[in-house]
């Protein structure tokens, strides 16, 4: 006969494997709020480590050399349930190792500022504004590594290849103004659909040009890293792709 702890186990791991992916598709789709796809995350993890410990009970209890049915089953399900609330906690950790912020730059003086995104940010919870110098001093602590980049090309050439790897990395291009060395863009998030916006500004520089870049949430008061990685990673992929000598500070 089959143990119990291991079917229950098994399905519980599975709805809940199921539940967690669902939640930011909810909230993509405009199924539900925020607030609910961010419960339903959160009962998922727990319902997760519940199946998981369910199934560990099926596992002992069915180990090879009892004569019961469903070790392999509590197994799958111990592996299902570890991978389902693994991603959330590995989320929370995350959380709590960086500060409550959610708008990164690489010039925090002089941030290059939005224009053409303006009115798709119209009624988002999180303002265009940058927040001076408390923001900045977080920033700099958090993410030392989001600095400009100087490349020994002209700021024509540089804008081109900025250009084509903001496009290379999937963004929505809002506003590419050659002539004010200006790109806007907008990246948006696997699960959830969060929509980021950034803002690219290349400028002349002593040998060259100078790129700074912003990203900033539309929503959340953390972005949990979001967007100091997509910048560090987009400044790196234009260094390898400058063709030229490149340095960041």
């Amino acid at each position: 006969m089959l143990s119990p702890f291991a079917r229950y186990g098994f399905w519980l791991a599975v709805i809940c494997a199921v539940a967690a992916p669902l939640s930011g598709i909810g909230y993509r789709f405009g199924w539900w709020s925020l607030g609910v796809a961010f419960g339903l995350l959160r009962w998922a993890a727990y319902g997760a480590i519940a199946a998981t410990l369910v199934a560990l009970v099926g596992a002992v209890a069915t180990r090879p050399g009892t004569g019961r049915r469903g070790f392999a089953l509590s197994l799958a399900a111990v592996l299902i349930g570890v991978a389902t609330f693994g991603g959330p906690a590995m989320m929370l950790k995350r959380a709590q190792k960086v500060p409550p912020i959610h708008d990164i730059t690489t010039d925090t003086d002089n941030p290059p500022e939005f224009v053409a995104v303006l009115p798709l940010r119209a009624g988002a919870a999180n303002t265009a504004t940058y927040g001076g110098a408390e923001v900045a001093t977080q920033q700099r602590v958090a993410y030392p590594r989001v600095v400009p980049l100087t490349l020994s090309v002209s700021p024509d050439v540089a804008f081109a290849r900025a250009l084509g790897e903001a496009r290379a990395m999937g963004w929505d291009i809002v506003a590419a103004v050659p002539g004010q060395g200006r790109i806007e863009a907008t990246d948006t998030t696997l699960l959830f659909g969060f929509k980021d916006d950034v803002v690219i500004r290349v400028a002349p520089a002593a040998g060259g040009s100078r790129v700074d870049v912003r990203s900033e949430s539309r929503v959340g008061r953390s972005d949990i890293g979001t967007n100091a990685r997509r910048v560090e990673t987009f400044l790196d992929r234009l260094a390898k792709a400058s063709g030229a000598p490149a340095s960041k500070g």
